[in-house]
């Protein structure tokens, strides 16, 4: 039987797991840069967080998040392949302290210029890309581009891109939705349970699982490599598991698709793991 499952946009997570290992450090203050992994964007009503930073041949600065995130389906409609998508050239905020209904400190703006669920509709794919390929990309205005670093608060990183995560390897987040009470619950340290959708797809258990919110938010393994992007949480059978994209192949599809030449992701600053 298919794993119920849904995205972040309408699913309130209980943090009933307990704290994530988090020792006595505290997330680092953000200096000059303000758009980073972790930064709340705001498409259409929806709100969702920032995986990682890309660039172009051109020089051109383009944040990562979930394709869902632009999607205009319900919350279970989580194949890509089916649901109907923002159009390219929507205006995307990046912001702080925000939620849809009280807006928040705006940080800067981009445009839609990348979905995957829009790609896929096109260009065709597999079950099991259709249903794990969740990859959006917002070019960062001109105006705006200084602001953005690509290094993931708490973590540092990405130091690369990983091909996956074997199961029962560490992996770490860092969310920061808006319904979260304070920052020091944003870093999540967890563990990869193996591939799914044929290797399309990822499964990891963190000890404080995902709130809307925290939707396209993206994944490093044990390394500090890029590895997963988040798209749904699992009901069943491990309640608060997060199903992610892998990164790898989501990105490789856009280089082939996007149009958008020499697309990269970006390294961010030296990576720490807490022991």
């Amino acid at each position: 039987m298919r794993t119920p499952r849904t995205t972040f946009g309408a699913l309130l997570v209980a943090l009933a797991c307990g704290l994530a290992v988090l020792g006595t450090q505290a997330p680092p203050a953000q200096a000059a840069a303000t758009i980073t992994p972790g930064v709340q964007m705001f498409t259409a009503g929806a709100q969702c967080t920032a995986n990682f930073v890309f660039a172009d041949a051109a020089g051109r600065t383009y944040v990562g998040y979930a394709a869902h995130c632009a999607g205009k389906g319900e919350a279970t409609d989580t194949n890509g392949c089916d649901t109907a998508s923002q159009p390219y050239g929507t205006r995307v905020r990046f912001a702080e302290g925000a939620t849809v209904a009280t807006g928040g400190t705006t940080l800067g703006h981009g445009t839609l210029v990348y979905s995957s669920w829009r790609a896929m509709q096109r260009h065709g794919a597999s079950r099991a890309a259709c249903a794990a390929n969740d990859f959006a990309l917002v070019r960062v205005a001109a105006a705006d581009s200084g602001k953005v670093s690509p290094t993931v608060p708490f973590w540092g990183g990405p130091t690369g891109l990983a091909a996956t995560a074997a199961a029962g390897s560490q992996v770490h987040s860092y969310g920061q939705s808006s319904l979260r009470p304070t920052t020091l619950l944003s870093p999540k340290t967890g563990v990869s349970l193996g591939a799914t959708n044929g290797g399309w797809g990822l499964d990891v258990y963190t000890a404080t699982p995902g709130i809307p919110g925290d939707s396209g938010s993206g994944f490093l393994d044990e390394r500090g490599r890029a590895v997963g992007t988040l798209s749904t949480v699992a009901i069943a059978p491990l309640a608060g598991s997060n199903g992610l994209g892998n990164l790898g192949r989501e990105l490789a599809y856009a280089q082939r698709h996007s149009g958008i030449d020499g697309l990269h992701l970006v390294k961010g600053g030296p990576f720490t793991a807490i022991p």
